[in-house]
């Protein structure tokens, strides 16, 4: 079965089933993969262990090609680089992320809070003909620190993430974002997430081994400033080179 539903399965079922699955969990955790992509080209791949856990904590361990931790703790984002010793903290409520729908998982779990309308997405092969793929328009936000994002992740190295967050509570994004979700047909599950924007630029999430409600503790998602680290308050400014 192709990624569109058919006059038996409106959208709103997808939806819902997608809510559904994730909604009871208070903690989640699960494997991923991350392709950054300009004109269709990967232009860096990274792969780690994503955790989350109500409300509003994240914690994203990217252990290839390099060590790194991307943190929400519900009220500061962390992006700490272990190799150079440095830590970016910004306010989570002050900042977006390439990952902003999935804020979701750790919030209400409400998809109208990300999207203003969800549609099949008809011209989207899925992965898996089990799964269907889902359209969301963005609802407004303001872009220019998206765009600040964007120009940091064109660089290829850590600033496609830094000094950037989820807010579970109030997540930002761009109307010129195009974010499809691709779940299983039957459960729900996530399985794939794409961010697509101007000029070009994509960002894919794919995830595996969805654990539902492990142990995983609140102290995971308190960041401890390790001695000799220096801190980068706010986030990097368009065109910034960074620190790697």
């Amino acid at each position: 079965m192709g990624p569109t539903g058919n006059a038996a399965e409106p959208v709103s079922q997808f939806v819902r089933s997608f809510e559904a699955h994730y909604r009871a969990a208070r903690t989640l955790q699960a494997t991923f993969l991350e392709e950054y992509k300009e004109n269709g080209q990967i232009v860096r791949t990274e792969a780690g262990v994503a955790y989350f856990r109500r409300p509003g904590k994240m914690r994203w361990e990217y252990e290839s090609p390099e060590k790194d931790i991307f943190l929400v703790d519900g009220k500061t984002a962390w992006f700490y680089v272990p190799g150079d010793h440095t830590v970016m903290r910004v306010p989570a409520k002050e900042s977006s992320d390439w990952r902003t729908p999935l804020a979701l998982l750790a919030g209400e779990m409400k998809v109208s809070r990300v999207c203003a309308r969800v549609d099949f997405a008809e011209s989207e092969k899925s992965e898996n003909p089990s799964n269907v793929v889902l359209r969301c328009r963005v609802r407004g936000a303001s872009s220019s620190s998206r765009d600040a994002t964007k120009s940091g992740a064109a660089t290829g190295n850590a600033n496609s993430r830094d000094g950037t967050a989820n807010d579970a509570a109030a997540p930002k994004a761009s109307q010129d974002d195009t974010v499809l979700f691709e779940i299983n047909r039957d459960t729900g599950e996530l399985s794939r997430l794409i961010v697509r924007q101007r000029g070009a630029v994509e960002v894919e999430f794919r995830f595996r081994n969805w654990q539902m409600n492990p142990p995983v503790t609140e102290a995971m998602f308190h960041f401890e400033v390790p001695v000799g680290v220096a801190i980068v308050n706010g986030e990097l400014p368009a065109g910034e080179a960074g620190v790697k």
